[in-house]
């Protein structure tokens, strides 16, 4: 039996991140009276062991290449095992909604395919949502000008030898004006550079994008059965207006009967870091 009408935020973090960077959005929800969880996916955060060369400074770029990755073997089944046994020993106090972000994205796409019983909603912070095989395979057709990418390859580390697995050295903007600027513009233009530096900080170094999978993709009969928001970012420059824009038509075609709610917010990629009181009465809301 259910103890609380008011919903628990479950929070999913995207590529290269973990639970922390959720902190100061948790913070104001619970000024507003709702509680949160956020997971550390599996090889994220404290349930990670993450190249000691990453933090050492000056940095050993060799030591940082050689060092073994704790995303080494972790799949898209590893997060959802994860994230589901957080969802069933919360949803016995209460509704549950489903918060992703990024890359995160596609672990609570694969959640809600497996236990749509425990999810009142889900939800899409500017977070990949795959609907049709081809989104796999195939270019998409839409016009992608994010900034990301280019990015992200100047801070990846050469000769990593787990497969799928793609070290990014975030902290060597710290001594980089230019790659610092680069990235803050592609990540959280909306920040001060105190803030993306305190997210910098925040941030893990590896990330298996093996979890862009089939099982990553969403279904009528799991998914399609969960009411699901999707939160536009108008102002990211890591998953583009018109790719967020791309994802959510898609997903309604395959779910006419159940379409996205969707809201707009003036953000960057992660303007739930640097702005979170704004996120917090949106979430709120939807509650």
């Amino acid at each position: 039996m259910r103890a609380d009408s008011r919903p628990t935020f479950v929070f999913v973090h995207g590529g290269s991140s973990n639970a922390r960077a959720w902190s100061p959005l948790q913070n104001e929800l619970a000024l507003l009276g709702h509680r949160s969880h956020a997971v550390d996916l599996p090889g994220h955060g404290d349930r990670a062991d993450s190249p000691a060369a990453y933090y050492r400074q000056p940095q050993d770029a060799t030591a940082l290449a050689a060092a073994p990755s704790p995303m080494r073997g972790i799949t898209l089944r590893d997060n959802v095992l994860h994230v589901v046994d957080t969802l069933r020993r919360l949803a016995e106090r209460g509704p549950v909604v489903l918060v992703g972000n990024s890359l995160g994205g596609l672990t609570i796409s694969a959640v809600a395919n497996a236990v749509p019983e425990l999810l009142d909603r889900v939800v899409y912070l500017s977070a990949l949502c795959l609907s049709d095989p081809a989104m796999l395979t195939e270019p998409w057709e839409v016009v992608d000008d994010n900034l990301l990418d280019a990015a992200a390859a100047r801070i990846a580390v050469p000769g990593v030898r787990d497969p799928g697995v793609v070290r990014l050295n975030w902290r060597s903007a710290h001594a980089d004006p230019a790659l610092f600027a680069e990235l803050k513009a592609a990540v959280m233009a909306d920040a001060t550079d105190h803030g993306f530096r305190m997210l910098l900080d925040s941030l893990d170094p590896d990330e298996n994008y093996s979890v862009m999978e089939p099982g990553a993709l969403v279904r009528a009969d799991g998914w399609g059965r969960v009411p699901h928001t999707y939160v536009r970012f108008s102002e990211d420059r890591g998953i583009t207006p018109a790719v967020q824009d791309h994802m959510i038509r898609k997903a309604d075609e395959l779910t006419p009967h159940n379409p996205f709610e969707v809201h707009t917010l003036a953000s960057s990629h992660v303007g739930y870091f640097s702005r979170p009181r704004v996120f917090a009465d949106l979430l709120a809301g939807l509650a």
